[in-house]
This record gives C-alpha cells, sequence and structure tokens, in this order.
C-alpha cells in the first residue's frame, strides 16, 4: 500500500483534487448501448446469443427461466450449516427493516383542506445478482428481502447461469426466501436489458436494483428512466480510521476484505502516525499472503491501496467526508463521538468490534451502498427504495375558495389561463 503523508501539504488543495476518475469509458459505454439495442430488438434471440458469447453458456429459450422442481434439484447437498446460517442473516435483515415500514399520513390543514401522503409498493422489481469470481447468495438476501418487507408482489431474479451449478447457494437462498416469483439463468448487460423491456419469456419490470461489474451499471445507468434503478455502483470500498488505540490486526484484515472483492476494489485507511502506517502496511503485506484470494487482494491494494497520515482526527474526519466513502470504519479510543461527526458514508462501522463483514452478511442493514463519493447523495438500498410516493389533496369549499384567488394569480403570470379557468369556475359555485 502506498503511504502519502499529509501533514505538511495544502489540505484544501489535496481534497480538491483527489483522482476522481471518470465513472465510464465512452467505449465501454458504445459497447453497452449496442448490446441494449439488439436486446430490444431481438429479444430471447439476442440474449441467448450474448449469454453464449459472454457466459460461454448455451441455453435452450425453455431453460431460460429456472423451474421450481431445478431449485429444488440444485439445492441438495448444500450443508445444514450453511442453510442455518443464511437463515439467520435472512431474519436479521427482515426484523432491522420492519422497524422502517411507511404509513400513510394526512392532516386537515386551517381551510378543511385533507393533505398527505401515500406509500405504494413497487409491483415488479427485478434484482441483479452477481456472479463470475464468486457466488453471492448474500446478496439475494439484502435485497429480495428488503423487497418482501416492503410488500413486492412481483420480485424476479437474474444471475449468470454459473450460479445454478449443482450445488448452487443461490437456489438455495431462493428457497429459504420463499416468494421469488421469476428466477432467470441470465446476467451482465443482456440480463438488465431483458428485464428492463420484457421479453417472451423475460418478464418485464419496474424497477431493477443490485450490484453489478461495471457495465452491468452502465447499462442500468442507460435504462434509467425506461426502468427506475436503486444507484450506480462502482468498486467497493472501505475507509478506516485508525488511531492505533485498536489491534493492527484487526485493520489490517479489514482491508484485505476489502481488496479481495476485486483488483478495482479500494482498502483506505487514515492515521495520525506514519511510523503506525509503516508498521500497517508491512502487516497487510504479510497477511495477504495467506488469503485464498491472494492474486485479487494484491492486485487491488497495489494498485489502490493508501493509508494517509493526517495532523489530527479533525483532518481525518474532514477527509472521509469528503472521500465519501461505500464502508467506514472507525477503529478509535472515542469511536462514537468521531461517528457522530460523520456526514458522508454509506454505511459506519463504530469500534474494534464492527467488523465490515458483519454488515455484509448478518447485522441486518443491506449491503448494498453507495460508492465512488457518491454517498454525498445517495442512501443505501432500504424499504423506501422499493415505495412510491403519491401526493393525496381533498380540497374542501372553504379552501378552494379561500386559496382560489391566490392560485388564479400565480396561473396568469405564468400564461395558464386554463389553470385560472379550472379553479374559478369552482370558485364562482362555492361563492354562489
Amino acid at each position: 500500500m502506498r503511504i502519502l503523508d499529509l501533514r505538511r501539504i495544502d489540505l484544501y488543495e489535496f481534497k480538491r483534487k483527489l483522482k476522481k476518475e471518470k465513472l465510464f469509458p465512452e467505449d465501454a459505454e458504445i459497447r453497452v448501448k449496442k448490446i441494449i439495442d439488439d436486446i430490444y430488438n431481438r429479444g430471447d434471440d439476442a440474449l441467448i446469443e450474448y449469454t453464449e458469447k459472454f457466459d460461454r453458456c448455451a441455453i435452450p429459450k425453455e431453460e431460460i427461466r429456472v423451474r421450481n422442481d431445478e431449485l429444488d434439484m440444485l439445492s441438495n447437498c448444500i450443508d445444514s450449516s450453511f442453510l442455518e446460517s443464511i437463515k439467520l442473516s435472512i431474519e436479521r435483515v427482515r426484523r432491522f427493516h420492519n422497524h422502517s415500514i411507511p404509513r400513510d399520513w394526512a392532516f386537515i390543514d386551517d381551510l378543511g383542506n385533507v393533505l398527505g401522503q401515500k406509500y405504494t409498493p413497487i409491483e415488479n422489481v427485478g434484482i441483479y445478482i452477481p456472479g463470475g469470481k464468486a457466488a453471492y447468495p448474500s446478496t439475494l438476501v439484502m435485497t429480495a428481502v428488503i423487497a418482501h418487507v416492503a410488500g413486492v408482489k412481483n420480485i424476479s431474479v437474474i444471475t449468470p447461469p454459473g450460479s445454478f451449478e449443482k450445488p448452487s447457494v443461490i437456489a438455495a437462498t431462493v428457497k429459504a426466501i420463499g416468494g421469488i416469483k421469476n428466477v432467470y439463468r441470465v446476467g451482465g448487460v443482456q440480463g438488465i436489458a431483458a428485464i428492463a423491456f420484457g421479453t417472451q419469456i423475460v418478464n418485464k419490470v419496474d424497477k431493477i436494483i443490485g450490484p453489478g461489474n461495471l457495465y452491468v451499471a452502465i447499462a442500468k445507468k442507460l435504462l434509467y428512466g425506461i426502468v427506475d434503478i436503486d444507484m450506480i455502483a462502482g468498486p467497493s470500498e472501505v475507509l478506516i480510521i485508525a488511531d492505533g488505540s485498536i489491534d493492527i490486526n484487526y485493520t489490517a484484515f479489514d482491508l484485505i476484505a476489502q481488496a479481495e472483492h476485486d483488483e478495482a476494489a479500494r482498502p483506505i485507511c487514515i492515521t495520525f502516525d506514519l511510523e503506525y502506517a509503516k508498521e500497517l502496511t508491512n502487516r497487510v503485506r504479510e497477511l495477504v499472503l495467506d488469503n485464498p484470494r491472494k492474486d485479487i487482494a494484491e492486485k487491488s491494494i497495489q494498485n489502490n491501496g493508501v493509508v494517509y497520515v493526517v495532523e489530527d482526527i479533525n483532518d481525518a474526519i474532514d477527509i472521509a467526508n469528503t472521500i465519501a466513502p461505500e464502508h467506514l470504519e472507525i477503529q478509535t479510543s472515542n469511536a462514537r463521538a468521531i461517528a457522530a461527526k460523520i456526514r458522508n458514508a454509506g454505511a459506519i462501522f463504530i469500534g474494534e468490534n464492527s467488523a465490515e463483514a458483519f454488515g455484509d452478511y448478518i447485522s441486518g442493514p443491506s449491503h448494498v451502498l453507495p460508492t465512488g463519493g457518491t454517498a454525498r447523495f445517495f442512501s443505501p438500498l432500504n424499504l423506501m427504495s422499493f415505495y412510491k410516493v403519491s401526493s393525496v389533496i381533498e380540497m374542501s369549499e372553504k379552501g378552494s375558495s379561500v386559496l382560489g384567488d391566490h392560485a388564479i394569480q400565480i396561473a396568469k403570470k405564468e400564461g395558464l389561463f386554463g389553470h385560472a379557468n379550472s379553479i374559478n369556475i369552482r370558485r364562482r359555485k362555492n361563492n354562489g
């Protein structure tokens, strides 16, 4: 990992120049758009061709949708300890999000108007579960369970064909969650486009959620407006504020845990002592050699790993809020006090026992989080991600009369005389 001592440089200038890479290369967007257009024009035929090309898997049309009896068969031989753990994760995620179920509300103002909001679950939601370097049953839990709590009627899951090699933890998790209406063995851009437009086999959805690679993120961006999306996710990241008061092995292993996601993952630490920074980088170098995914983790650490050395905790908080990380771990002696000053982070992990991996699997909040600095304006996937909000307006006779004059004045200034007339006719009637 690189060490960058910020104590003798202008922090304002450093923050201004923090590397902001272009989110999506233009050539990648062009390739993605071509696939999207092809799925739109040719549907299932194009879906099958791209699945064979990118996933090296030839699937007949009748096997795009995974049947219930297949899910049962693919779930066989899954060890009971995994099932016990995934069921506990399901229960904890459900329990956490039950606390934030919204309620319709209304009030009567001083003119007798009834005003409020009505919450309606989105009817059709598509969930993307990545495949490739690893299987991610946890992502299925952290998305589908929340959709269930919200009351989503139709949940469709898409994931690359490799997710259904027996024994399939994805199939087992689908069965453990229950109530998932459609499961498709397609992934990538072609899968995203298929559930956005709908095909003869794949049901169209209203919103697509779930993380994916660069191309999946581009596809979601380009299809936004045809469907809603949760967020545009980039590489995963962790930022750890460490003052040296907590076992250095905790910090080192947490950085490695982030780095093993993929080569583009960003493990970052902020500390206050150059010697501690050197010790930490050496410890990471030693420990990563024992990681089964060390080839991936080493590339992430070498390319994106950095330890910032700053003057004090105020500088650390300032930089953390500027970076706005997906995961923020506070490994200091006064972690709660520091957490209170954090404005921008997807998830905040407080104290020595709060490894980020708990958030990935079993704590309760969703692990689908904003990345790449977007925690400045995006929120984690949560119950409200699955609702639409409708305003409710019931005007009283008095409200129509009293507010009518003011509304007409505004309408006339905007040159919208039909608006004014639609109010005036009611006002005249109510006034006799």
